[in-house]
This record gives structure tokens, C-alpha cells and sequence, in this order.
């Protein structure tokens, strides 16, 4: 190794010391040169000129000897490509116009690959924030493959008592809660978490401390830990925080810690705020509101950890069989990873996906220009083989070009990357650590890797020309070009073709998704949201301590605010339409109970008065609505939606029906549906419409969601909705809100924009194949003017000469568009998971598309069709 370093190290200063060591050579020669001159002169007895010509003779000639000698230096080569890079400066600068356009090409097609590179670099390659990050799970509650959910204290406790496979455990809780560092209150969202969370992620405090045991006792003074963000921003710094005051849900408590710069969500869990976490000893199994953490053992593996918690599930299942049946839920370890970046592998995947093509037609593109610039330059490359050039010279000339102009690509591309980057980060699909991408130097090595795989892939045909010897032809010939061989023509129309059968995937999918979209775009959504306005309010726990003083509050507020000018109506919930489903809840049927040891079916659960149905103008379909009588000393009731009805009562009428919530059977009361209502849409808009409503004065609302129907546009009305509210109560957390319109409008942001980016992909596709198409028939109609003018001369109509041309370009269009609704057929499955009722061979799409992509190709060939239909004779003739 170390004679290999001590060789090239010679190597390059002989390189970039040229000067020197020539002139170093030129006196050594000359010193040699007058010594065997006198000695040849001394023993030959020669004059001398004589003496100096042998001694030339002897040393072969002082320029082979330099040349030997710069063998010796192992630097000939470097000086070579050196030669061959400056001419292949020259050579594109002859031609800017060629050389800007393939390299913007190829920079789109590098950029794009760039920026996903980065984008998976960071997101499934980088480890996570924490140490041994591998030993990181998850626990949930899991019934099926495909069920799964949070844990309870229970859960927590029998985990903590009884397991053996955890070195580190931990549980967090986030709630969104009425907050203030000794400014004005309002909702955040905080995550209290035990001391075993942090020490499950290996964290340490960077200023003061963290969560500890003592700080989890029911009792305990409150403490809580601040990002470093929040510390500068509202505590006046990171040591200034130590020891504020916060006020949490009307509680008070003091920060102890800060966690350390740039931490701005923990294990996926995001939250500006970590208050500790105290639990009381369950009395139930359920609710299930925890989220456990855990760090494996050394040498203990998830399928492990898997069989140790299967263990504790059963032993927990005796414990709480009163309230919780399900003999099948198991709690399940996962990977932190897995579970954070969620849909990122699938998400990223798209995209790389879309970017390559994108790649491979730029690729085509520029290879096809290629093509035409050097059959061009055909008779130039034929003389210097004439004049001594041997192929492996002028082979090396044409890669070297090749290179050049893949590098200045990368170049370009390296900037594009940047801003595909955050196009991707600000109007993509939400991925998870996205935002930690950067163009680094990984980046920026990854380019140039890609710009060399690119630049003797464009290069390639060129250099197999010649070693086939079809260049060597043109000199002899006279011909201007040696582009009308067979193989080049071949050659130029594959491309041309593989441009369009990887266009036609990127359309569909644009198209699918846009077609998609569209759909979302008119689901009924079960509620006017014009006129509608929101705002998110929280009543802090110290101040409403229970349902009593909840509800008048509730009751003091609507009716203060229907006596507002402006206001129409004004109700309230607690989950938000329509992509925020805050609750679910299991249930089970009073007259059809769920068989023992299996799991109870369960339904989005909402909390809601009579007003927020009719404020949203939600419509009655049976029974009734709530009414004052419905309070909580009365038995309970329930409002169920229609498909609620239609999936879980379709054999008989809803109302009167009976059933235990929350697994209340034997230790609870019966509930009672009185009414049934229209499908509102709280998982999202392609979600369905099941929902079980308590009434709200037989809950407990500190946290809820007031919906105000106003006579005029709804912003006008938002400062007198704060204004009331304020008057009773000034310490009230109140979250801005908005329109319910501009909701519904941003629910389906993350279907826009997937259809919005993969469209921008799909259109640089079209247009560099558009193009393809073009550069080769205007090519073509350059080659064969003479051709065209003979037809002309010879009574050939103009539409004819028209059709032909037209012909030829569809005859690589056609079979690339049956060629890409192949592979659109073969990998369409891969947007199914995203797509709203549009099957991923959907035939609307897919023949829309396949127009599109066609009457592109019919125009980019019309242009140079339409010039070769002009040509006359005597031009033709003349510029031959």
C-alpha cells in the first residue's frame, strides 16, 4: 500500500512539475551529450560536429528520449486525458446550443435522482437519533394482523411487573391541553412521559434533568422537560428555564430540564413540552391512551420479546376478564424505526420509482442527440484515422466529450436537487425525518457517480461505431454523414421508443392520482362546511374539576354566542371532521353479545349536544336528538350514524337496541341509541362513517371542538367568538380555529400534492420524449432533403411527403405507448394503497392518457413534417 501512495505521489508531482523537471532533463541531456561528444571525439579522433551527430545517434534522439523518459514518469497518460478534456471543452463550446440543451436533460434526470437519494439517505438509511437504536420497540395491543392499538395502565403495570426481556421501559401520553409559561393560555400539544422513556432512548438532559422515578408518584410535585426551541423562545433560555413555572392544564409545574438542541420530537412523538407522567392504579383494563417504549436486552430478539409478552397478555387477561373478553389480543413488540417511518419505505419508493424513469429518459434523450452529433462529425473523426489516429485516440476523444457533458449535468443537477428537495418536503406526502435530508457530500458523490454511469452510457454507441468500422466508410464515399446506417437508424428509433414507453407509466400515475383526487374532491363530507367555523377550546382540570361545572360552562357559551349578531347556530364535539377521529371505542350489543374470549367490535366514539348537529346542518334520520332530560343522573343515550346501522345493525331497527361500552359488560349499565343520523366523515374522506355519539351532558368536555354557524362569511365572525368567550372565562385556552370549508379543503392536501409532484415528474417525461421524437425526424428531414426534393421534383404531393413523415415518427410512438400500458399494467399495483376508489388498470385513465401521450407524439412530429413538406426542389438541389 505504502509503495502504491509513494508511486502515485511521484506520479503527480511529476504531473503538475512538468516544467521543471523537463527543463531538469533538457540540461541533463545536454551535459550527457557534451561528454559522449568528447569522448568520441578524443578516441575516434572526430571533429566535433561529427562526434555531437553520433552521439545523437547513440541516445536514439533526444525527443524519443524525452518520450521514454516521460513513460518512465508513468505520467503520459494523465498529460493525454489532460489534452483529450480541453479538446472536448472546445468541441462543446463549438456547439452551445447542443451542449446547454443535453445538459439541462441530463440535469433534470440527475437532480431528480439526487434529491430522492438524499431523501432515502436520510430517512431509511440514517440510524435513528438514539444509541443501539435496533434495540428500540414499540408495544401495542394486537388482535390481527391488521388491528392494533395503544395501551392501558393496566397494561403498563402487568408489562413492568412481569417481563424479562427489557433492560429499559417506559410509557408517554399526549393530549392536546390548555398551556402557559406566564403568558396568555393556549392548546398544545404535550406528551407526559415516565422516567423509563427517557432512559429507554438513551437521552441525557442539556441543562438540568430529566423525568426521574420520584417525579411518577401521584402527589409528586409536577416537573417537566422543555425542548431547547422553547426554552429561547418563551423562557428566556435554555439555563434561564430551569426552575419557571408552566402552567399545564391548570396545573402548575416547574421545569427541571432541557432537552439538547435541534430535538424536536422523541421516538416519533412530537411535543415542545414533557410534563412527568403520573398513573393511578387501574381499576379496568381499558382506556387505552398509552404509548409504551422499550429497549431490548443485549442479545434478546424481537421474536423473543414477542413470546415474553404473548406470556404476560395471557397472565393479564385472568387479571382483567371482568371487563376485557378478548382472549386473541396479544401485546406485540415492533421496531421504533418500522414504526415511525410508517408508509415512508412504499412513500419513497413511488418516488425513486418516478425519478429513475425520469433518468433512463434523459438518458435516451441525450444518447439519441449524441447519436446525431457524432454521425455529423463522421467525416472529421474518418480523417484523423486517415492522418494516424488510432481508434482507442479518437474512442477516447468521444468518452471523454461524453464525460464532460455528463459532468456539467451533474453540476446542474446538484442545483436542481436542492430544489427537488424541498419541493418534496414542502409539497409532498408527509414523510417522517424527511426534513433532515440534506445535499450533502454523500450527495454530492452519488451525482457524480450517476454523471459517469450517464456519461458512458451516452457515449457508448459512438465508441462500438468504431471499433465496427462504420465510420471508416466516409471519406471514401464523400458523404457528409454516415448516419443513414441501418444500425444507427435502429439504434435512434429503440430510443425514441423506450422514451415513450417510460413516459406512459409516469402519466398514468399522474393521471390515476389525479383521477383520484378528483373523487375525494366531491365526497360528501355529511356536513355543510360553508358558513362553518371552528375553534378549538380547553378547559383546564383545575378549574373544571367535574361534569357539573363542565357543562354549565358549555351551556353559558352557546348561549351566549347564539345571542350574537352574526351567529347563527353553535354546538360542540370532541373529534374534528373530517380527518381527525380523536376516539374509538369498543362496544357490545346488549341482545347479541360477542362470543367469549373474542374481541368486541369497535367504532369512532364522539362526544356531542344536540346544537352541533343542527349548527352543522347534520340531518336526523330516525328518533331523536339529545335533549336537557338526557343529563348524567338519567340512563345514558346514543346517537349511532347510518352506516354505524348498516354494519352493525342491518337485520333490525337501530333504535331501542342496547349495548355495553368500553367492555362494561358486568360491571356497567346498558346504553340506549336514540337516534340515528347522517355519516360524517371523521377518518378522513376516503375513511367511512361509523359513529356512536354520547351526549355531551352525560360526558366530560374540558377538551372539545365549538362549531359556529354564521349568517355572514365565517372570518368575520372568529374575534367575537373569542370575545365571548373570554368574558367567561379570561384564563381560557383557546386554539384560533378557521373554516370549516378551508378544512375539508386542506384534509385531502396530502392527495393533492401526490398527484401535483408525480404530475411534475410525468410532464418532464412527456416533453423529453416529445422532443426525442422531434430531434430525430428533424434529423431525418435534414438527411434526406435531397430525397424529399427528388420526390417533390418527380410529382410527389406535399401531403404526401406530409403523411410519410408523420408515419415514420408513429411508428416508434406506437409501440412505445403499447410497451409503457404494459408496464403501467405491471406496476400500477404499487399506487393501489393510495388511490380512492380508481383501480390502478383503470380503463378511463389509462386510455386518456395513452391520447395524450400520442397526440404529443403527432405534434412533435407535425413540426419537422411540415418542413420537410416545404422544401422545393431546387433547395434540396442547391444545398447539396
Amino acid at each position: 500500500m505504502a509503495t502504491w501512495m509513494n508511486r502515485l505521489a511521484h506520479r503527480l508531482r511529476a504531473l503538475f512539475a512538468r516544467g521543471r523537471i523537463e527543463h531538469e532533463m533538457t540540461e541533463e541531456m545536454r551535459l550527457h551529450l557534451e561528454l559522449e561528444s568528447a569522448d568520441l571525439a578524443r578516441s575516434r579522433g572526430l571533429a566535433p560536429d561529427e562526434a555531437r551527430r553520433q552521439a545523437l545517434v547513440a541516445f536514439g534522439g533526444v525527443e524519443r528520449y524525452r518520450e521514454e523518459h516521460r513513460d518512465a514518469r508513468g505520467v503520459r497518460w494523465l498529460e493525454d486525458l489532460g489534452r483529450d478534456f480541453r479538446y472536448a471543452v472546445r468541441s462543446l463550446g463549438r456547439s452551445p446550443a447542443f451542449t446547454l440543451s443535453a445538459a439541462l436533460v441530463l440535469a433534470l434526470g440527475i437532480g431528480s435522482t439526487t434529491a430522492i437519494f438524499s431523501a432515502v439517505d436520510a430517512v431509511l438509511v440514517a440510524h435513528l437519533p438514539y444509541p443501539h437504536d435496533e434495540q428500540l420497540v414499540r408495544i401495542f395491543e394486537q388482535n390481527s394482523p391488521t388491528n392494533r392499538w395503544n395501551t392501558s395502565v393496566a397494561d403498563f403495570r402487568g408489562i413492568d411487573a412481569q417481563q424479562r426481556v427489557f433492560s429499559e421501559f417506559g410509557a408517554v401520553r399526549g393530549r392536546e391541553v390548555a398551556f402557559s409559561a406566564g403568558g396568555e393560555p393556549r392548546h398544545v400539544d404535550i406528551a407526559a412521559a415516565t422516567a423509563g422513556f427517557f432512559r429507554a432512548l438513551g437521552l441525557t438532559a442539556a441543562r438540568g434533568r430529566l423525568i426521574e422515578p420520584r417525579d411518577e408518584h401521584p402527589g409528586a410535585p409536577g416537573v417537566a422537560v422543555v425542548t431547547h426551541d422553547l426554552a429561547l423562545r418563551e423562557l428566556g433560555g435554555a439555563d434561564a428555564a430551569l426552575g419557571h413555572p408552566l402552567t399545564i392544564d391548570g396545573t402548575p409545574y416547574t421545569v427541571v430540564g432541557v432537552l439538547p438542541p435541534g430535538i424536536h420530537d422523541l421516538a416519533g412523538v412530537r411535543s415542545d413540552v414533557w410534563p412527568s407522567l403520573q398513573l393511578e392504579t387501574p381499576t379496568r383494563r381499558g382506556p387505552f391512551s398509552l404509548w409504551i417504549f422499550a429497549r431490548l436486552k443485549d442479545g434478546v430478539t424481537l421474536d423473543a420479546a414477542r413470546r415474553d409478552l404473548a406470556d404476560v397478555s395471557t397472565r393479564l387477561l385472568a387479571v382483567w376478564t371482568s371487563d376485557f373478553h378478548d382472549a386473541s389480543t396479544k401485546l406485540t413488540p415492533y421496531r421504533l424505526r418500522q414504526i415511525i417511518l410508517r408508509d415512508a419505505p412504499r412513500t419513497l419508493g413511488l418516488f425513486a420509482a418516478a425519478v429513475g424513469l425520469v433518468l433512463l429518459i434523459a438518458v435516451a434523450n441525450v444518447a439519441s442527440l449524441m447519436l446525431v452529433r457524432v454521425t455529423g462529425r463522421s467525416r472529421e473523426l474518418t480523417l484523423r484515422a486517415v492522418l494516424g489516429a488510432s481508434r482507442g485516440r479518437i474512442a477516447r476523444l468521444l468518452v471523454t466529450e461524453s464525460l464532460g457533458l455528463a459532468a456539467l449535468g451533474a453540476a446542474l443537477g446538484v442545483v436542481l436537487a436542492w430544489v427537488v428537495l424541498r419541493a418534496l418536503t414542502d409539497l409532498g406526502p408527509h414523510i417522517p425525518r424527511l426534513s433532515a435530508a440534506t445535499i450533502d457530500l454523500r450527495a454530492f458523490a452519488f451525482a457524480a457517480a450517476i454523471g459517469v454511469a450517464t456519461g458512458a452510457l451516452i457515449g457508448v454507441y459512438p465508441v462500438l461505431s468504431l471499433f465496427r468500422g462504420a465510420l471508416a466508410p466516409a471519406l471514401r464515399s464523400g458523404e457528409r454523414e454516415v448516419g443513414a446506417g441501418r444500425g444507427t437508424h435502429a439504434l435512434r428509433g429503440f430510443l425514441v421508443t423506450a422514451q415513450f414507453a417510460l413516459a406512459l407509466p409516469l402519466l398514468a400515475g399522474a393521471g390515476l392520482l389525479l383521477n383520484s383526487f378528483l373523487r375525494l374532491q366531491g365526497v360528501d363530507v355529511g356536513f355543510d362546511p360553508s358558513h362553518l367555523l371552528y375553534v378549538n377550546v380547553s378547559l383546564p382540570s383545575a378549574a373544571y374539576k367535574d361534569a357539573a361545572t363542565i357543562n354549565t360552562f358549555w351551556v353559558r357559551a352557546l348561549s351566549r354566542l347564539r345571542e350574537t349578531p352574526g351567529i347563527a347556530d353553535a354546538g360542540v364535539n370532541t373529534d374534528m371532521p373530517s380527518d381527525n377521529a380523536g376516539n374509538t371505542d369498543n362496544f357490545d350489543l346488549l341482545d347479541r353479545p360477542v362470543p367469549a374470549g373474542t374481541s368486541e367490535p369497535v367504532s369512532i366514539e364522539v362526544n356531542a349536544d344536540a346544537s352541533f348537529f343542527t349548527a352543522a346542518r347534520i340531518p336526523l334520520l330516525e328518533g331523536r336528538l339529545f335533549s336537557d332530560a338526557d343529563s348524567g343522573a338519567a340512563p345514558s343515550v346514543l346517537i349511532v350514524s347510518r352506516s354505524w346501522v348498516r354494519r352493525f345493525s342491518p337485520d333490525r331497527p337501530a333504535l331501542g337496541r342496547q349495548l355495553y361500552q368500553g367492555g362494561s359488560r358486568g360491571s356497567g349499565s346498558a346504553t340506549t341509541i336514540v337516534g340515528v343520523v347522517g355519516d360524517v366523515k371523521y377518518a378522513g374522506l376516503a375513511g367511512g362513517g361509523e359513529a356512536m355519539y354520547n351526549a355531551a351532558t352525560q360526558s366530560r368536555m374540558r377538551d372539545a371542538n365549538l362549531f359556529v354557524r354564521t349568517a355572514g362569511p365565517p372570518a368575520e365572525a372568529l374575534e367575537r367568538v373569542r370575545t365571548v368567550l373570554r368574558s367567561i372565562d379570561p384564563a381560557l385556552a383557546l386554539n384560533v380555529g378557521g373554516t370549516m370549508s378551508e378544512r375539508v379543503y386542506s384534509s385531502i392536501a396530502s392527495e393533492r400534492n401526490w398527484a401535483t409532484l408525480l404530475g411534475g415528474f410525468a410532464i418532464a417525461a412527456l416533453a423529453l420524449a416529445a422532443v426525442g421524437i422531434f430531434g430525430m425526424l428533424s434529423y431525418l428531414v435534414t438527411a434526406r432533403k435531397r430525397e424529399i426534393g427528388v420526390r417533390l421534383a418527380l410529382g410527389a404531393r406535399r401531403r404526401e411527403v406530409l403523411a410519410m413523415i408523420l408515419r415514420r415518427g408513429m411508428t416508434f410512438a406506437l409501440p412505445g405507448a403499447a410497451l409503457g400500458i404494459l408496464v403501467t399494467l405491471l406496476t400500477g399495483r404499487w399506487l393501489a394503497a393510495i388511490l380512492y376508489e380508481v383501480g390502478a388498470a383503470d380503463l378511463s385513465t389509462l386510455t386518456a392518457v395513452t391520447l395524450l401521450l400520442l397526440a404529443v407524439a403527432v405534434l412533435a412530429c407535425y413540426l419537422p413534417a411540415r418542413r420537410a413538406a416545404s422544401v422545393t426542389p431546387m433547395e434540396a438541389i442547391r444545398d447539396d
